[in-house]
């Protein structure tokens, strides 16, 4: 291999063909390995930020849920304890005061349905996560398939 000087006295040049600063076969692979790995790890970190966002609104909507049902098991004592003593006509109807404690409860109870299905409603599959990934995907299939 012979090296030649420049004419302005700048130094050498390469020999034919080849520019300084065009990488070589193995650079490019090791950088596409790079690329792909830290791709990889980066939608992985979004996958991971998606889920825990979704697994959180699950359990809030859940503890809406099993709230719901702890009022609406006690709601039923007073309903039965109202029915009892509407059986009992003394004074200023105290049944009409426990069915009034009765239907409160049981908005509660309806106030807490309505929270959890909307956090439940807000429970979604990681769609960016998903959506770049095909991406990736698709980009991959092309440029593999021009080599």
């Amino acid at each position: 291999m012979t090296v030649t000087s420049q004419p302005n006295g700048a130094g050498p040049t390469v020999p034919s063909g080849r520019h300084a600063a065009e990488p070589t076969m193995g650079q490019l692979v090791s950088d596409a390995s790079t690329h792909l790995s830290t791709l990889l790890h980066s939608e992985i970190e979004l996958a991971k930020l998606e889920v825990k966002s979704s697994v959180k609104n699950a359990g809030t909507g859940i503890g809406f849920f099993a709230a719901a049902a702890v009022i609406l098991v006690f709601s039923l004592t007073f309903g039965l304890i109202a029915l009892a003593e509407g059986l009992v006509t003394i004074g200023l109807w105290r049944w009409l005061s426990y069915l009034i404690v009765f239907g409160f409860l049981l908005l509660l109870v309806a106030l807490s349905a309505v929270m959890g299905v909307r956090k439940v409603k807000r429970v979604r599959a990681p769609q960016r996560t998903i959506a770049t990934s095909k991406d990736t995907v698709a980009y991959l299939k092309a440029n593999t398939k021009r080599s």
